[in-house]
């Protein structure tokens, strides 16, 4: 007997056969994220920023640490591509500059040689660095031989190169962010799902505690988690630092994520997995971990991209409390705090370029935080 499919009909009729059922989930995600177009910018805009961050240190041409009181508070240094024969070329050249102190204003004024010009090197010794934390090295991308320095976004009140510190504090903020919310994420998941899975008494106390650090002012709380620390804190290095500022930040977070699993675990308290899954004998633990989270992913990984600026935010406001990074550390946040005057700002502006940055990877992060939120309910319109 001849075996008739549903194939050798379709192909004597001339009629194509959909195989929408039989794509998995994971390439209908996969299609729904790349069809965002916001989305593709803020992804590969985050792998840019982290990678550049991460190759800090050789990027820029100094030492962020290294001070030169000859250029405090000095702007951006120019950059051209005419020669000394006043011809345009592809070779960048930058100029002298001279620093002198206004007998009327008593600051220093920078006055830049246009005549005598520089020629930006690439691979050039410099300050001494470790790359990526263990790769000692001296060669900078970019740079000028001898004693003139290149500082492309200027320098501090300290006369510290600010792009240097930029990228080298972005390892910092940008770290934070990722590591405190993955901290958020399984507190606040694990939290809410079991309050909205038994509600009760265990529900009640949760909420309880909920409602009890949300009506909290937040920098009195942090300054209150600050106060209760050991003396030992005191002399934390820049790594315990870090994972004590992730640490409170995520103690402070995981309220929000919480109650809105909540709801939306009480919304399939009814659901036909749930009621399936308690007729084939589950545990309460298999059902909170295996059938509820799973089906709040989108919502989690939402809250957990958008979180991230919160976090780096906060990392800036600990800065203030004294509990943040701590010099000669540097962040974003840290930085940050030489721009609170308006005069400051005003006079020299490009210190404000890590609220730029800030910017930029909030915006990244909304982007894609948004593309993840569609992409994981391929199904829905």
């Amino acid at each position: 007997m001849t075996d008739i499919t549903v194939e050798k009909i379709a192909a004597e009729a001339g009629e194509e056969i959909s195989t929408v059922g039989e794509i998995p989930q994971s390439k209908l995600i996969w299609m729904r994220f790349s069809r965002n177009k916001l989305a593709l910018v803020g992804g590969v805009g985050l792998i840019i920023m982290y990678i550049i961050v991460a190759l800090g240190p050789f990027i820029a041409s100094n030492h962020f640490r290294n001070q030169n009181q000859d250029y405090l508070y000095g702007p951006p240094t120019p950059v051209t591509f005419r020669g000394a024969d006043g011809r345009l070329g592809l070779r960048p050249y930058t100029y002298e500059y001279i620093t002198r102190l206004d007998q009327e204003s008593f600051k220093f004024v920078f006055d830049f040689d246009r005549d005598t010009r520089l020629p930006l090197e690439f691979f050039v010794r410099g300050d001494e660095y470790e790359l990526l934390g263990f790769i000692e090295s001296n060669v900078h991308l970019v740079g000028v031989q001898g004693e003139q320095r290149f500082y492309p976004l200027g320098t501090d009140a300290l006369g510290r190169d600010v792009f240097a510190r930029l990228l080298v504090g972005g390892q910092v903020s940008l770290t934070v962010g990722l590591v405190g919310v993955a901290l958020t994420i399984i507190l606040g998941s694990v939290m809410g799902t079991i309050s909205g899975y038994f509600g009760g008494a265990v529900d009640d106390v949760m909420q309880r505690v909920i409602e009890l650090i949300l009506s909290f002012p937040t920098v009195p709380l942090w300054a209150a988690l600050a106060a209760a620390l050991p003396p030992i804190s005191r002399s934390f290095t820049a790594i315990h630092r870090f994972f004590l500022i992730t640490v409170i930040l995520s103690l402070v977070n995981w309220t929000g994520l919480a109650r809105q699993l909540r709801g939306k675990v009480m919304g399939y308290a009814e659901s036909d997995f749930v009621m399936a899954a308690l007729a084939v004998g589950a545990s309460d633990a298999r059902i909170i971990f295996v059938h509820m989270m799973p089906n709040a992913s989108s919502h989690i990984i939402v809250v957990a991209a958008l979180a991230i600026p919160g976090m780096i935010l906060g990392e800036t406001a600990l800065s203030f409390l004294g509990l943040g990074i701590l010099p000669p550390a540097v962040s974003w946040g840290s930085m940050l705090t030489q721009a609170q005057a308006v005069p400051v700002v005003i006079e020299h502006p490009w210190l404000m370029t890590p609220g730029i940055a800030v910017v930029l990877a909030v915006l990244f992060y909304s982007f894609l935080g948004d593309a993840l939120r569609d992409a994981a309910d391929p199904y829905s319109i």
